[in-house]
């Protein structure tokens, strides 16, 4: 469904170097790193919003330069909420929305909009945040996108918000027809209901897997700081206090030890230690 091939961009004091990664269809992508290290522009380049320096995007199988306009027709970019436009009622900003999308369809609009138990008639900034998101959702699925990139769009909002949203996201891509890519730094959020992780630091995918692959793929060790010389240059990234350390470790690297424990990680831990 999704495609990305060598994307690279460059400003003064940043670049995005060689970012590749695919999205098959029916499945949701979790996009995970720290603030400022790629994230959103990696989004945005793959949009054609940011111009890419190089790099080749394949969406639905068609190129993104040659098929932009065909391509966004079945496609739905949303940047955290719904937030402009904040005093216009909601049916407002729907006949707006739907002029352009030649397969706009109003009573799925209205379907969505009675499952997610909004009010068209309130003015946006009526909405709480949890609703600003489903009010974009119901936009966005209402004209058959196939496609949705959604970029932080579970932040700032509380966790019982938050979880409607996950079951919101699963059941759009139940039916295999969907897929879902979006960005987060809430790593709880894809425990839940992502099929695969893409973690970009410092401009560079350092990984892109099955989430389940990603994680038991690793483990976390803990031990005294006097076993740690023995294990440090295997450590992914390592954390010392005057009780000892713990550390993410390959679970291939990993051949045991005395007075070392070793558990499970979660993604929080996988993307904790991969940035120290």
């Amino acid at each position: 469904m999704l495609k990305v091939e060598g994307l690279s961009k460059s400003y003064p004091g940043f670049s995005l170097a060689d970012v590749s990664f695919s999205l098959p269809k029916g499945y949701i992508m979790g996009f995970i790193g720290m603030n400022g290290a790629g994230k959103t522009t990696t989004l945005k380049s793959v949009l054609n919003i940011v111009r890419r320096d190089s790099g080749k995007i394949t969406v639905f199988g068609k190129d993104m330069d040659a098929d932009e306009t065909a391509i966004k027709q079945q496609l739905a970019f949303m940047a955290g909420t719904v937030s402009y436009y904040p005093r216009t009622r909601a049916y407002a900003l729907a006949d707006i929305y739907k002029r352009f999308y030649s397969e706009w369809d109003e009573a799925a609009f209205k379907k969505y909009l009675q499952k997610f138990n909004l009010d068209i008639n309130k003015k946006l900034n009526e909405f709480s945040a949890g609703m600003k998101v489903k009010f974009g959702l119901s936009l966005a699925l209402s004209h058959n996108a196939k496609l949705l990139i959604l970029d932080e769009p579970t932040g700032g909002l509380d966790p019982i918000a938050r979880d409607e949203l996950l079951d919101v996201f699963a059941g759009i891509v139940e039916g295999g027809e969907r897929s879902i890519l979006f960005s987060t730094h809430i790593t709880a959020d894809l425990d839940k209901c992502a099929d695969f992780i893409l973690f970009i630091k410092n401009g560079r995918i350092i990984a892109n897997d099955t989430k389940d692959n990603l994680i038991d793929g690793h483990l976390v060790i803990r031990g005294g700081n006097e076993v740690l010389s023995g294990i440090s240059e295997k450590l992914v990234g390592v954390k010392k206090n005057s009780y000892g350390f713990s550390g993410l470790i390959k679970k291939e690297d990993f051949n045991g030890g005395t007075g070392l424990k070793a558990e499970r990680p979660n993604l929080e831990d996988i993307m904790v230690y991969c940035s120290k």
